[in-house]
């Protein structure tokens, strides 16, 4: 991924053309022993441990989940898999990203970031989703983020060079088919349904 100061600066000029929605559509490392390589991840929380945007949006304020994106996100999984009920929720789990800034940090002493981690209850891990969902809220933009489980660091299953090659190969089409059906269903809701009231401040 391009990182979270990436994020942050790609997010800071998009929201200059003040789009209707945007959404994070990327891997991520799966935190559940649960989990299997493929699983969705669809955020309804964030971790903010990147740190790009604190002094900009504190991190104490909350980042809601946004129901009308939560909703275009889940339809699209399951219109584009072809799976309902128990086999759809088996595929994507709904849970707390968490996003870092430190690219190998399960290769230093983890007691630290995993108590975290396991506190917060993440089922997610990654380095620009928290970023990218703290700027819309920040630019009142709606956001969403939708993950794809390509490694379990956790569970020692690592995303080595080859097994990496193989996963690109048959999870990238499918993960941004079901991003870009996504954004069609957003774009045919009416725009008051879009802009969430929880991104507005008091009056």
């Amino acid at each position: 991924g391009v990182g979270p100061s990436n994020a942050k600066t790609a997010t800071d000029h998009i929201a200059v053309l003040r789009p209707h929605a945007w959404l994070m559509v990327g891997h991520c490392a799966g935190l559940r022993n649960s989990q299997s390589l493929g699983d969705f991840v669809l955020a309804h929380a964030y971790l903010r441990e990147d740190h790009v945007l604190d002094a900009d949006l504190p991190v104490w304020v909350p980042i809601p989940a946004l129901a009308e994106i939560q909703i275009a996100l889940e339809d699209a999984v399951e219109e584009v898999t072809q799976l309902e009920g128990y086999e759809l929720k088996r595929i994507m789990r709904t849970g707390t990203v968490a996003t870092i800034d430190n690219r190998n940090w399960e290769l230093r002493d983890q007691s630290g970031p995993v108590q975290r981690l396991s506190q917060s209850r993440a089922i997610a891990l990654d380095m620009e989703s928290a970023t990218i969902a703290a700027n819309g809220f920040r630019f009142r933009v709606p956001y969403g983020t939708l993950l794809c489980v390509s490694d379990k660091p956790l569970h020692g299953e690592l995303k080595l060079p080859g097994m990496a090659s193989d996963f690109y190969r048959t999870q990238v089409s499918r993960h941004l088919q079901i991003g870009i059906r996504a954004m069609e269903m957003l774009r045919e809701m009416p725009l008051e349904r879009i802009h969430s009231r929880k991104l507005r401040s008091f009056e």
